[in-house]
């Protein structure tokens, strides 16, 4: 029988099939930070059990820590808590935790993939919804809530309904200064925030083969957006190359082992999806959105869509627009920005900030742009040292904070004001998502880093041109 990648990696994890019913699945890696963990082992201290597999599950702390002096004791209360707990249940319960401080401290979904945690056809869950990261390695990975967190500690299962398959094709290659971020808001905005709800989707073809290990995790970082369970891209060589020698990585001759079953990881010829669309890659631009959902973007040229044009409720619409204060028609290019941030689970590596750093080198940030500078990880941060960004970052005018989830989700003090725009290289532009008012345009780092040197939204091309003239 012919079979998909994610039919392969998810019919080998399936310990009881339920009929008519859910899958008990069993979960690989488990990744755990302050803001869903504590209720869960909250439920297992109630119970009287303890944690089935502790060396599965992996703690770092990141959605509400600052990104500044981090050396000093958290101010908000409700964080430190938090923070607190989840040092305590890591200790008690055996679980390696990475904790302000820490050398390997950083983004769960950052830290994951760089320490090898994050393997080739591999389940993994953690309580948070841009888990789909990890599918860059060929892994299920999916978010789950706080009472599946607690599931998975107590029993390293979860029941699950089994998904339906979608296959995304982009073809040819892409045009200068399109990034995968691009291609996935892209993608987002031609099948709408609800377009593969329901589905797995695997992502193929020319230019996700083309992209880098980083790359591919930007892309399935942000399947969730689309309604997606979650998203994965075939292992290949680039795979390989970048997981080997990592520290949870297996060695030897568990490494030739793990690899006889890598290298089986791909669709089969004649394998069926129950959904599969094709897009041409060059016909894709510099993307940015203007609405309160990242379905609503468009490329970086075009001029804000009328209401009939968009597929929905015309007073949703309506409404948005409003909230952004934008109107059916306007072009973006030009339109004011207050702040940028370059960071998070989907922009926040290494590859990012080199990006950012090659359109700013040489320039200097616009006086009224306040720009939060975010790593991923402190790995993500030595590199930016190591590699001599920062000097060039502080000869554009851009200081660089400490790591952490920060203006993401506005769970620390980086909260955007209200009425205020950002330029952000996260994932969601929904109302209030990075602060009470704030207005959030979501972009690629090389758009956010176009706007701190401008001031306003600007097309990277166009600065590139100046470059070589």
């Amino acid at each position: 029988m012919k079979k998909t990648l994610f039919d392969k990696v998810w019919d080998s994890h399936v310990v009881h099939s339920i009929e008519k019913g859910p899958d008990v699945l069993f979960i690989d890696r488990h990744m755990i930070h302050e803001v869903t963990s504590p209720v869960a082992f909250l439920g297992l201290k109630q119970r009287g059990i303890g944690v089935m597999y502790p060396e599965r599950t992996f703690a770092t702390a990141d959605h509400n820590t600052p990104t500044i002096n981090q050396h000093l004791p958290v101010k908000d209360p409700l964080s430190a808590n938090q923070l607190k707990a989840l040092e305590e249940n890591s200790r008690e319960y055996g679980i390696s935790y990475w904790g302000l401080g820490h050398e390997k401290n950083g983004i769960v979904h950052v830290v994951g993939p760089e320490y090898g945690i994050t393997q080739p056809g591999a389940t993994i869950v953690c309580g948070d919804s841009h888990t789909s990261t990890h599918g860059a390695f060929g892994a299920i990975a999916f978010g789950i809530g706080t009472s599946e967190v607690e599931m998975v500690l107590a029993s390293q299962c979860i029941m699950q309904p089994k998904p339906k398959k979608m296959r995304i094709n982009i073809t040819g290659s892409l045009s200068k200064a399109v990034t995968p971020k691009d291609v996935a808001l892209f993608i987002i905005s031609q099948l709408t925030t609800s377009g593969a709800t329901g589905y797995f989707v695997e992502y193929a073809g020319e230019v996700f083969e083309g992209m880098t290990m980083e790359g591919r995790m930007t892309v399935c970082n942000l399947s969730i957006e689309m309604g997606a369970r979650g998203g994965m891209i075939a292992p290949d060589e680039k795979t390989f190359d970048y997981i080997k020698g990592r520290e949870f990585t297996p060695k030897g001759a568990s490494w030739d082992k793990a690899m006889a079953y890598w290298e089986t990881l791909h669709t089969d010829a004649g394998a069926v999806f129950d959904k599969e669309i094709t897009f041409d890659g060059s016909q894709i631009e510099p993307m940015i959105t203007y609405g309160t959902n990242p379905g609503m973007g468009m490329g970086i040229s075009n001029d804000i869509p009328k209401a009939e044009a968009v597929e929905g409720g015309v007073a949703t619409y309506k409404k948005s627009l409003q909230y952004m204060d934008f109107h059916e028609g306007d072009s973006m290019l030009g339109k004011k920005i207050d702040f940028v941030f370059v960071g998070s689970c989907t922009n926040g590596r290494i590859e990012d900030f080199r990006a950012f750093t090659s359109m700013v080198k040489g320039r200097k940030k616009a006086d009224h742009v306040t720009a939060w500078l975010v790593p991923g990880s402190h790995k993500v941060e030595r590199a930016i040292k190591e590699e001599g960004l920062l000097d060039i970052l502080h000869q554009a005018g851009f200081e660089l904070r400490e790591p952490g989830c920060s203006a993401c989700l506005a769970m620390n003090e980086d909260k955007i004001p209200p009425g205020k725009y950002a330029v952000s290289t996260s994932n969601r532009n929904f109302e209030g998502r990075q602060g009470p008012g704030a207005r959030t345009l979501l972009a690629s780092p090389l758009v956010a880093a176009a706007a701190a040197i401008t001031g306003k939204v600007t097309d990277p091309r166009e600065l590139m041109e100046l470059e070589t003239v």
